[in-house]
């Protein structure tokens, strides 16, 4: 079986000059556990554990992708995700044009046909900054909630098909295959 998910892939530049912003923002950012930039990515749809033998079949299904343009994106907030009112993931938002909505929509009809379930949330684009495994204060919580991006503008023309493994030291993960925009 293989774990997959397909991402839209954000230039190492972005990145790195996010997480500048996060170790800023984060007082006591070295006990914090943040993504690894080679993790940061947009996930457009997780589809979960698939029979190996079908991996390369997924692959040629979601070549449909490369008939889009890039996108271009603006950084707009930090947000939290909460867990039982305490903050669980801290993550960026993103503002992208209209049309990743239609490649997700027809990402899960296609991918249906693998009996791989259609994702019924609504797609919000975001980046998973750092998974918060303890209290962090609401200190921490107000400087990120506080911070403002000023026209933090970039451009993605890559989308990857990846396997994704669990480790006891956290999730490792291959691209199986990319595509790239127009």
């Amino acid at each position: 079986m293989s774990r997959l998910f397909i991402a839209l892939k954000i230039p190492d530049d972005v990145k790195y000059k996010l997480l500048d912003v996060c170790y800023e923002l984060s007082e006591s950012s070295e006990l914090l556990k943040w993504e690894k930039p080679e993790k940061i990515h947009l996930t457009l749809k997780f589809i979960g554990e698939v029979e190996e033998e079908l991996v390369s079949s997924i692959a040629k299904e979601i070549a449909f992708v490369e008939e889009y343009n890039s996108f271009n994106f603006n950084i707009t907030k930090f947000g939290f995700f909460f867990r039982k009112g305490t903050p669980g993931i801290l993550w960026v938002g993103l503002q992208i044009d209209e049309s990743i909505h239609r490649m997700v929509e027809e990402l899960n009809e296609r991918l249906s046909i693998f009996s791989i379930p259609v994702e019924r949330r609504k797609f919000k684009p975001h980046l998973t900054m750092l998974r918060i495994k303890k209290n962090t204060g609401k200190k921490f919580i107000f400087n990120f909630k506080e911070h403002s991006f000023d026209n933090w503008i970039f451009n993605s023309s890559e989308i990857i098909l990846i396997k994704s493994e669990l480790f006891p030291t956290g999730a490792r993960y291959t691209d199986i295959k990319k595509y790239n925009l127009k």
